[in-house]
């Protein structure tokens, strides 16, 4: 197992991060950007907190690369920056997979932003000679392919896939020793259960074919989820910080039982608020990571308002659909 880097060791980063906090995207700033003229107004926002002139994706896209460039440069261990960059790769995966099985081109849907270059990707996979990934995630691929192969199921191949991002980022949340990352994988794992429990509940599919879509390593058991009848979600997270998503999640499983809306922006604000937690810690591996977040949030924040004004929503609507910030 790897030296964990000492909390003294993030000082100089954790203080630069202090200060580049005052640039991320507030809750004044969200609404601005939703009451603004026209889009051109809405962009004079986002050039406060630091982001260039041009289309948005572009724009966007160009922000990611530069804070996981500066987070890797400056970061006492780069592997920290790695956990958010995980989720990326394993969209691509998915991605190619799918479009092999179809005879496409998946180049327009691949995302930049992970450890792979998505072009790369797409080309070592297509000779066969995928080169320069992890075990892992290689081996996940390939299980993939043989799923969707046999199955003709993507979404048996995506849970392939999803087992195995999260199989990472614990993986490297233990090789980094890092408590606090630990509990936010567990937590995602969490979330990302009561999300499957939800969907499944609501399709009439319990059973073993929940058993079979819940993800290990969370801090409540596959065993105890599966198990539970929709009614029962809210009894088994009441006593963590998934309460109140998983009291809405209890209601979206009853007949005309709650917003969908609602639930989603629950169990992203139960992941803000664990993060948010390392602005109070002075120094640390912590503040790395929180920032990290803070910064995927903002992209996320920013998509929704955009596509909101685009689609011509009043502003409470938008408002609606936007979650807790991170500062």
């Amino acid at each position: 197992m790897s030296h964990r880097k000492k909390d003294t060791d993030y000082l100089s980063i954790s203080t630069r991060i202090r200060a580049m906090e005052n640039r991320l995207l507030t809750r004044e700033r969200m609404d601005r950007m939703i009451e603004a003229r026209d889009n051109g107004e809405a962009m004079k926002v986002l050039a406060e907190c630091g982001y260039s002139e041009g289309p948005l994706e572009a724009s966007l896209a160009r922000a990611r690369a530069e804070v996981f460039r500066d987070m890797e440069s400056a970061s006492p261990d780069p592997r920290l920056v790695e956990i958010f960059q995980l989720k990326y790769d394993y969209h691509n995966a998915k991605t190619i997979l799918k479009a092999q099985a179809t005879g496409s081109n998946p180049e327009r849907l691949l995302l930049d932003g992970g450890r792979y270059s998505p072009q790369e990707l797409w080309a070592g996979w297509q000779r066969e000679a995928l080169s320069g990934v992890s075990p892992a995630f290689r081996q996940a691929m390939e299980q993939a392919k043989a799923v969707l192969e046999d199955t003709q199921d993507p979404q048996r191949a995506d849970l392939v896939l999803d087992r195995a991002c999260y199989a990472e980022m614990a993986q490297l949340a233990q090789a980094l020793q890092s408590p606090f990352l630990q509990g936010y994988v567990r937590l995602s794992v969490d979330v990302a259960n009561l999300r499957t429990a939800v969907r499944i509940h609501r399709m009439g599919r319990e059973g073993d074919f929940l058993r079979q879509a819940l993800l290990s390593g969370g801090n409540v058991s596959e065993t105890a989820l599966a198990a539970a009848r929709g009614e029962s979600l809210g009894e088994i997270f009441r006593a963590g910080p998934l309460a109140q998503a998983g009291e809405l999640g209890a209601k979206l499983t009853q007949p005309g039982g709650g917003s969908l809306t609602a639930f989603e922006r629950e169990c992203d604000d139960a992941l803000t608020a664990y993060l948010a937690a390392a602005r109070r810690i002075p120094f640390g591996e912590e503040t790395v990571i929180g920032y990290l977040y803070a910064k995927e949030q903002e992209l996320t924040a920013i998509r929704a308002i955009f596509a909101g004004r685009a689609a011509g929503l009043d502003g409470d609507t938008i408002r609606a659909r936007l979650r807790t910030t991170y500062v």
